[in-house]
């Protein structure tokens, strides 16, 4: 027995500095093709690097061959330990791989823009996480200005390739797109946001240089970016819009069936089929229509819910009457739930966040939630346009819970403080957890508290109904060959959005096709996820756990959701207990 007892020792000893060898080579290639992967991304966000992105067609071909040749070396890899964040890691650049991969077979550089949004705007957005400290910083930013128009020469080649395949946006879409871009070419320079980041310098940056490097970028501006905003607004004009499909639905595109279908599954995170998101519209619809009726007979009203809804869009009582009364409303909202927050979260970020108004020529472009950036100071902020008042206060609380906390800031800003995550876990994507949530915590404010009356309620579940009819309409325009009067017709008769609101998001879901079904999609799962642990846990279930357990790891494609949250499930229950106790 001794001989045998030391002769397997001797082995163990033996083997184990292999055994550690190996996992630590196996560690250093995921390392590898995780930090691989990044420099693939790194290549197409315009916040990175001395210029802007390369999006020329064989520049997008030579990153989808590298992403292919990572996919078959992750494959290659022995499987991590189960439940290690080296398994979660592989398992998430699996799908994201798998996911860009599938894209590229589309070619969807062609329409890279939607309804109010897209190519055109990506300087904007470079200048709002631009901060200068120093005079070389900003000398960096008037090169990026200088080389705009290279940018925008890659993106109308890739335009022209769409006109040459079929593969564009349909009429409405361009043609609201040319007002942007005319708007955008017809600012004067000195009003452009682009100068944003050097209109606060540093003190440490003399005056004189100062004046020098403002005056450096006014010219960048008037003599690059100026010139180059009208050529594209041209080239739309005279080129684009004359060959913008007619149907409305992407089916009407070539391989468009195929291509809707695949945005469905990369939206939803989940093996949906098209026909499957209408249906669980229509039970959506019908459910939360009932909850509107029983919101409505709260307040009193006796008249029909069509009538209840006429009688919100046109009472002055629930409209604030100027911009800034809307925003302080919209700050005391933010500011009271802040102080709920820690009854419902274990951990809370520490980045701060703010409201503020949205550049001219940005007002296209939905308002909403805009990273901020703790390596840079920059603060999360939840972006209103100057027309934001002419939306119900009674929606307003919904709203800010969904843009601010514990919606959006609160999950994106948890996630850029993991550090220790590789980057493509820190983002902002997938779509289904990050508006999945930010919907689930509209519905949270309700047991929170945030919600004071049964107008704000209401205004809650019209929200709601709102996503829900997404999944209707969006399935209905781009499957089903809706148009847009039928495809208005849910939101108009269900909702209480304004009529303008109405119209607006019609168009946004035709020009975007399937990005509005992740987050009714999205907000169900975390609902389910929640009650699948509360009631197997019982009178152990922990809201602030469960919400830490959600967000902890950053954000995930929702089936990957639902096998870490059994996880987390199966560590606290009396028999995993047990079972770690035995050992």
């Amino acid at each position: 027995m001794r001989v045998a007892r030391q002769l397997r020792l001797f082995c163990l000893a033996s083997v184990l500095p292999l055994l550690h060898a190996t996992a630590a080579a196996e560690d250093t290639a995921l390392a590898r093709i995780v930090a691989e992967e990044s420099a693939i991304e790194r290549e197409t966000d315009p916040k990175d690097g001395p210029g802007w992105p390369d999006v020329s067609k064989p520049a997008e071909g030579r990153r989808t061959a590298a992403l292919k040749a990572l996919q078959v070396q992750l494959a290659a890899l022995p499987p991590a330990p189960a439940g290690t964040e080296d398994a979660l890691t592989r398992r998430l650049l699996e799908w994201r791989l798998g996911m860009r991969i599938e894209a590229a077979r589309f070619d969807e550089a062609r329409i890279p823009f939607d309804n109010g949004d897209g190519f055109f705007n990506t300087a904007n957005y470079a200048a709002e996480t631009t901060v200068i400290r120093t005079a070389a910083d900003a000398t960096a930013w008037i090169a990026r200005l200088q080389a705009w128009p290279r940018y925008l020469d890659q993106e109308i080649d890739n335009l022209r390739r769409g006109i040459a395949t079929g593969f564009v946006q349909p009429q409405p879409t361009a043609t609201a797109v040319l007002a942007i871009l005319k708007l955008a070419a017809e600012q004067p320079a000195a009003e452009s946001a682009l100068l944003g980041p050097l209109r606060q310098l540093p003190s440490t940056i003399p005056a004189d240089r100062q004046a020098a490097l403002r005056a450096e970028a006014l010219a960048a501006i008037e003599q690059a970016v100026k010139p180059a905003q009208h050529e594209l607004a041209s080239f739309f004009e005279r080129d684009y819009l004359p060959h913008a499909r007619p149907q409305l639905g992407a089916s009407s595109l070539p391989d468009g069936r195929a291509w809707y279908a695949f945005q469905v599954r990369r939206s939803t995170t989940m093996e949906m089929k098209p026909d499957e998101v209408f249906a669980l519209g229509e039970r959506e619809v019908a459910r939360i229509g009932v909850a509107m009726e029983s919101a409505m007979r709260s307040t009193g009203f006796t008249g029909s819910l069509a009538q209840f809804i006429a009688t919100l869009r046109t009472d002055q009582r629930f409209y604030a009457p100027d911009l800034q009364t809307y925003i302080e409303k919209a700050s005391e909202i933010g500011k009271r739930t802040d102080g709920l927050l820690p009854l419902w979260f274990g951990r809370l970020p520490r980045l701060t966040w703010t409201f503020r108004l949205k550049p001219p020529e940005l007002e296209a472009s939905s308002s909403g939630y805009d990273l901020g950036d703790p390596e840079k100071g920059a603060p999360g902020t939840v972006v209103m346009s100057l027309h934001s008042y002419q939306s119900p206060l009674f929606a307003l609380p919904a709203w800010v819970l969904h843009e601010g906390v514990p919606g959006h800031h609160l999950q994106i800003a948890l996630a850029q403080e993991r550090t220790d995550l590789p980057a493509f876990r820190r983002k902002d994507e997938p779509t289904a957890f990050v508006e999945g949530w930010a919907l689930y915590a509209e519905q949270l404010g309700e047991v929170m508290g945030v919600y004071r009356d049964a107008y704000e309620h209401f205004g809650r579940l019209s929200f709601e109904m709102w996503r829900a009819c997404r999944l209707e309409m969006d399935v209905g325009i781009h499957w089903k060959g809706w148009s847009k009067e039928r495809a208005e017709s849910c939101l108009r008769n269900n909702t209480a959005l304004p009529e303008g609101a109405v119209v607006g998001e019609t168009q946004r879901y035709i020009a975007w096709p399937a990005q509005a079904l992740a987050y009714k999609i999205g907000e169900l799962q975390f609902l389910a996820e929640r009650d699948r642990a509360a009631q197997a846990l019982g009178a152990s279930f922990d809201i602030r756990a469960f919400h830490d357990a959600v967000l902890d790891a950053g954000p995930m494609p929702m089936s990957v959701l639902h096998e870490q949250i059994s996880r987390w499930i199966d560590a606290r229950t009396p028999h995993a207990t047990s079972r770690a106790s035995a050992k």
